[in-house]
């Protein structure tokens, strides 16, 4: 495995800031204020500078990988579309969004970036986020608790009865709430979902939202139909269709919690897009024909590297570090 010097170590929260700013000054949208902007941003830290130097070394590498999916994955060609025709939602998404004259080639990738590494637009609009591997346990109140997964963005919503609620606009959250607390909704995506006296947990990935419910009941109001969700069972949607209700193996579901991940049978692709999310950088599997290859294992969140090493042995793969935690597997 050829390895590289480690870069500095910097605030994941400054990598997505200069994520943000290769992805604006590739959309071919940037205005002069903005290119202004960037450059004081760039010089007012040697910090801003290598950040900035990271993320513009991954765009490099990661480019072909994210200009060959749009091509031939339909459902994230349709999602890139989706995402070109929505607008800014604010001035303070700005750093996030590519303008619609970005609509093709690479600078389009900018706006939705399938592989996951760029944050999407709206979730600048976030009132909490973590960081990629980060947990955070947040007392919503003092009956309901709610826990963001890595790589998690929420804003605070209230509907207009001002039921409590949270917006998820990107990861994953877990909701506890106690017997006697109201009704909580956590929109995401296409419509509310919203719990009584219940433990649940909600993902919202790629366009796919999945929710779970652990005890209690959950309502998904959705526009292609509601679902009412017991223990022990969970539901899928996207924009526009809803799965019926299927179980729950709360081992899978809660595994994070515990601090592990939990395959069941899954492909290798989806195994590799988990352990994605948890880890800084990027792993990158170039082998088409081992994406639908089968995964059964526990893996530690705090051992991902010993992971990967055991699927790199047990499928023959080559890795090959890059900068900014970015690695090939051929």
């Amino acid at each position: 495995m050829t390895t590289h010097p480690s870069p500095p170590t910097l605030p994941e929260t400054l990598r997505e800031d200069a994520r943000a700013w290769v992805r604006k000054l590739h959309s071919g949208a940037a205005t002069q204020w903005e290119a202004q902007a960037f450059r004081r941003w760039r010089d007012a830290s040697p910090l801003h500078q290598a950040a900035f130097i990271e993320a513009r070394q991954q765009w490099r590498v990661l480019q072909p990988a994210l200009n060959r999916l749009v091509r031939t994955d339909a459902e994230a060609a349709s999602l890139h579309r989706e995402t070109l025709r929505k607008p800014a939602a604010n001035r303070r998404a700005f750093l996030g969004v590519a303008g619609a004259a970005a609509a093709a080639g690479v600078a389009g990738v900018a706006v939705y970036s399938p592989l996951g590494l760029w944050p999407t637009a709206n979730e600048w609009n976030a009132d909490w986020r973590t960081a990629a591997g980060e947990q955070r346990a947040i007392a919503w109140s003092d009956q309901i608790d709610v826990t963001l997964n890595t790589r998690t963005s929420i804003r605070r919503v209230a509907s207009d009865d001002q039921a409590e609620g949270l917006e998820l606009l990107n990861g994953e959250a877990a909701i506890e709430m106690l017997p006697s607390a109201r009704t909580f909704s956590v929109v995401a995506g296409a419509g509310p979902s919203i719990g009584e006296s219940a433990r649940f947990e909600i993902s919202r990935l790629e366009g796919r939202v999945c929710v779970t419910c652990l005890a209690g009941r959950v309502r998904i109001e959705h526009p292609a139909g509601d679902r009412l969700l017991l223990a022990r069972q969970q539901a899928v949607y996207r924009d526009h269709s809803i799965s019926g209700i299927a179980a729950a193996d709360p081992e899978v579901a809660s595994a994070w919690r515990r601090g592990e991940l939990v395959f069941k049978q899954a492909p290798l692709s989806v195994v590799l897009d988990e352990i994605n999310r948890y880890r800084p950088g990027r792993v990158v599997l170039m082998v088409d024909a081992l994406r639908g290859k089968t995964v059964t294992a526990t893996f530690r969140l705090d051992r991902l590297d010993l992971a990967l090493l055991q699927m790199q042995r047990s499928f023959g793969l080559n890795a090959r570090s890059l900068p900014a935690g970015v690695l090939v597997l051929s």
